[in-house]
């Protein structure tokens, strides 16, 4: 057993408690005392110790567009960019990119990943001799990063309605849903062979990509297994436009009618939705997950979070193109734009937002023990420094609103995920210089896709 000694914890409610003992056996909590002595042998987390934090939406290979794609343009010519390093990428490149994108988010404090894969083929559309080859080369990588990994295996079978993947987006599709599964079948069996810390869920790409009806063919994939089952939802109008075009209704009114919606489902983004579509999702108990800084960072717009919330809907965060890795940042900005969006402060309180990057967050990804520092939950904590001019003048009564609305990734100082101490004093303990190693790995990524 180990017994971490917390100087400060969030355990629920609206204050930090003091002096805080955490008690872990085999990668769970078993016991957490508040007001604890500290006591010789006690492994020391200096600070205010946070549950892990929950990605609960990655595309790791969108991280070696950061600073390539920041001038003027659409998403869809962003879009263009994103398919030329897809394009580029195979199992060996994306192993080393991705393990290290991973270990960016473990020095951030994220203790679990959502990761929505579609880079399932080589770049003609042919299979490598394992057909989820460049899956588990993100099972490897995140094993190999220390993070657990929800992998997300997304099914993609159309350019827009009714029109065949074509291009780089061949790589993308296996042509029919039932080829999907069974590739995903192999898959979740492969990863559960490796051990416990990967899970594997579904994902439809959007109903751009996959009509209604194989979608809720996905949806049912994943309920059969229990696992969670992602979608794009609503993300840029033109996609509403080309689905109401193809299919006569919004979206989240055909994910309803397919029978796709419900408490294992995430609709990502959802930042242009039908005037029904908040209630709709709500009373599906449908998870949010609003990915903010890559909604700003793509003109996407700001998504009708105070709604979906007033409707019942989970909200959970993800970094997505991961134009920042940083949960308090996701975090404070699901408030901070709702103030831009509505002119109120205070929608979302600083629990809501710690809940919905935690706990909220890990149960979207199929990890609904995780994400609470509590008896029986997994053992994920996360420690943030008090010494740092962000937390400068924080006190025991402002510490949790202090640490949310300024405190940032370069802050957290330790990570253990599931008992495990990946993070110590700022350096990963797994990986040896992450900024390098993810220099190296973008840089070639670059290189092979033609850019700069």
């Amino acid at each position: 057993m180990t017994r971490y000694h917390c100087e400060f914890a969030y355990l629920g409610g609206d204050q930090a408690v003091a002096d805080v003992a955490v008690d872990v056996e085999a990668g769970t909590i078993v016991d957490v005392a508040a007001g604890a002595r500290r006591e010789p042998g006690d492994a020391v987390l200096a600070g205010l110790t946070l549950p892990g934090f929950a990605n609960a939406h990655s595309h790791a290979f969108h991280r070696a567009l950061r600073g390539r794609a920041e001038r003027s343009g659409t998403f869809w010519s962003w879009r263009d960019q994103m398919y030329a390093v897809a394009a580029a990428l195979d199992p060996d490149r994306y192993r080393r990119l991705a393990r290290v994108v991973f270990a960016e988010m473990v020095l951030a404090g994220f203790t679990a990943v959502g990761e929505f894969h579609y880079l399932h083929h080589d770049p003609s559309g042919s299979r490598y001799a394992d057909p989820n080859e460049m899956g588990l080369a993100l099972v490897d990588a995140a094993r190999a990063a220390g993070i657990r990994l929800t992998l997300l295996d997304t099914c993609y079978l159309d350019r827009a309605p009714g029109e065949p993947a074509e291009g780089v987006q061949v790589r993308f599709s296996d042509g029919d849903v039932a080829t999907w599964a069974a590739r995903a079948d192999a898959l979740a069996a492969a990863a559960a062979a490796g051990g416990g810390d990967v899970r594997v869920g579904a994902a439809a790409h959007s109903l751009r990509a996959v009509a209604p009806r194989d979608a809720g063919d996905v949806a049912a994939w994943a309920a059969r297994r229990h696992a969670p089952f992602h979608v794009h939802v609503s993300e840029q109008p033109a996609e509403n436009d080309a689905v109401h075009r193809a299919y006569g209704a919004s979206p989240v009114a055909l994910l309803a009618e397919a029978g796709a919606l419900g408490p294992s489902t995430t609709a990502v983004h959802a930042t242009h939705l039908h005037p029904t579509g908040a209630g709709a999702l709500g009373s599906s108990q449908t998870t949010v997950c609003m990915c903010p800084t890559t909604e700003r960072a793509l003109g996407d717009g700001i998504g009708p979070a105070a709604a979906l919330a007033a409707e019942g809907c989970p909200i959970a965060l993800g970094s997505d193109s991961h134009a920042v890795v940083d949960p308090f940042e996701e975090a404070r900005s699901l408030e901070l734009d709702e103030r831009l969006a509505s002119g109120r402060r205070g929608v979302f309180s600083t629990v809501a937002l710690l809940d919905a990057a935690t706990s909220a967050g890990h149960a979207a990804i199929g990890w609904p023990e995780a994400g609470r520092l509590e008896a029986g939950a997994k053992a994920d904590l996360v420690t943030v420094s008090l010494g740092s001019v962000r937390l400068a003048g924080a006190t025991a009564g402002t510490l949790l609103e202090h640490t949310v609305f300024a405190a940032g990734a370069a802050d957290v100082t330790d990570v253990v995920v599931a008992g495990r101490r990946v993070v110590a004093g700022g350096r990963h303990q797994l990986v040896d210089d992450v900024a390098g190693e993810l220099a190296a790995a973008i840089g070639d990524v670059a290189r092979a896709a033609g850019g700069r």
